[in-house]
């Protein structure tokens, strides 16, 4: 018989719950506290010796890296709506040194080049940082590590596990409690030095301004329509009724609908929901400790991740994923109350210390998951046009790596980076609906299960595992 866990054993009252959420505000706060200027829309013809398409972190920094590397030419980027508005501005600031999303999926897909892909992981990450110092970004940067806790008795042998393999050092329940205080803690790996904490939209809106500094420039409310060649001159792009012309094309679009066809059915949308509460008041943090401010997530399948800002609010965010028929993006599917309500409740328990306190935002953005669950990389239109996407969910460190593959793919000469298997490779792609909906439910369906069953996987899970489609988070 299924076993409950430490969430639906230690719940709190249903008025708690409504007193966290009552008056917070539906909008990422991280996108609130860093408001930026709005840049021109295209409404000319435009030639360009780059166009990036996306205003994300994966076009900033190859928009940033590109005039970096070559300053006299033109590089234009070119946002449907606002610069860091989608996921860039809406996730939980994690800026991880992984580029195959862990340790397990990525050497049980590039076995061979895994030490290498940590390696190049850990430079990427350094590199983030010095570049931020040099151009003098304020993005609240924290080189904290992450803390992944056991939060279930199995759960504890795999954190020894992991510490076993080099991945950080293993506290038992006595010293991970010492560094951040719950009563759901049973054990913990704390990593020092592979993640970093940011403050997503002051990440976007600083990139943003370093790139225009050195020339790059900028247009917003500027959706582009199709990626048009004949395929020996240069790469047309329809935008609000007129055209980009670029010798070279980045596409950043990432969760939303590829321009190319062949890339429609690589990804899915799969929706992530967060709370951020008040500041946390001394008396509160004295309670839980947390004085190396780490980041943290816990072990389970269907995990959590949080962390503190700044200022010391708590981010607390994770557990579901969800994902609608379709493949649609669309407003309407960020406003979910059950969702919330259970993320407040996981709070409370993780934090019972905590009661009373309040929630001042609630939000969701969509995360462009393919099916290795890590990014993927392509060129098309005879090498001019180059893409990434599929970060799922880790895309805040390794957009940098993957920027700077783009621009080596574009530049036509093999590199180190354009021969790794994990470049040269694709993810199998999701089917169509209905399968995808049935599929993906199923999947998550099978991902509850584990996490009530000691963490033991199913025939669907192993089923999956063999052709390469399961999940280990």
């Amino acid at each position: 018989m299924p076993h409950t866990t430490v969430f639906e054993r230690h719940a709190p009252s249903a008025s708690a719950i409504a007193h966290l959420l009552e008056g917070s505000e539906h909008g990422s706060f991280w996108i609130a506290d860093a408001p930026s200027a709005r840049r021109p829309a295209v409404e000319e013809p435009l030639r360009a010796d780059l166009a990036v398409v996306g205003g994300g972190y994966l076009g900033l920094w190859a928009a940033l890296l590109a005039k970096r590397e070559h300053p006299g030419r033109r590089v234009v980027l070119l946002e449907a709506e606002r610069i860091g508005w989608a996921a860039s501005g809406r996730n939980g600031g994690f800026c991880e040194a992984s580029l195959t999303h862990g340790e397990v999926n990525g050497r049980g897909r590039f076995p061979k080049e895994f030490d290498r892909l940590q390696q190049l992981g850990r430079e990427n990450l350094d590199a983030i940082e010095t570049t931020l110092t040099e151009l003098h970004v304020d993005a609240d940067f924290e080189r904290t590590g992450l803390l992944n806790v056991a939060v279930e008795p199995h759960q504890v042998a795999w954190a020894e596990e992991a510490a076993a393999d080099g991945d950080g050092a293993f506290l038992d329940a006595e010293a991970v409690r010492a560094e951040v205080d719950s009563p759901t803690y049973l054990a913990g790996v704390w990593n020092r030095r592979d993640a970093a904490l940011v403050h997503p939209a002051k990440l976007a809106r600083g990139l943003a301004d370093a790139c225009e500094a050195l020339g790059v420039e900028f247009y917003e409310g500027s959706p582009v329509g199709g990626v048009l060649t004949d395929g020996s001159g240069p790469v047309r792009l329809p935008v609000n009724g007129t055209v980009v012309t670029a010798d070279r094309v980045v596409l950043a679009t990432n969760v939303f609908p590829s321009l190319l066809k062949r890339n429609r059915l690589m990804t899915v949308p799969v929706y992530d929901y967060v709370l951020m509460t008040e500041p946390l008041s001394d008396a509160q943090l004295a309670d839980i400790g947390w004085s190396n401010r780490q980041g943290l997530s816990d072990m389970a399948n269907q995990f959590h991740y949080y962390r503190l800002s700044k200022d010391n609010r708590l981010l607390f965010g994770g557990y579901d994923a969800v994902y609608h028929y379709g493949r649609r993006v669309e407003p309407g599917y960020e406003e979910r109350r059950a969702t919330f309500e259970r993320l407040a409740g996981h709070l409370l328990t993780t934090f019972p210390q905590l009661e009373g306190i309040r929630a001042t935002h609630r939000w969701a953005g969509a995360i462009d998951t393919c099916s290795r669950f890590c990014a993927f990389y392509g060129t098309a239109r005879k090498g001019r046009v180059a893409y990434a996407s599929g970060f799922t969910g880790l895309g805040v460190g390794s957009t940098r790596f993957a920027a700077r593959v783009l621009l080596d793919l574009l530049g036509g000469t093999p590199t180190e980076l354009t021969e790794l298997r994990m470049v040269r490779s694709k993810p199998t792609p999701f089917p169509p609906e209905p399968l995808a909906s049935t599929g993906i439910n199923l999947s998550r369906w099978a991902l509850n299960r584990a996490d009530h069953n000691e963490g033991r996987r199913n025939v669907l899970q192993k089923t999956l595992d063999a052709v390469g489609l399961g999940f280990d988070s």
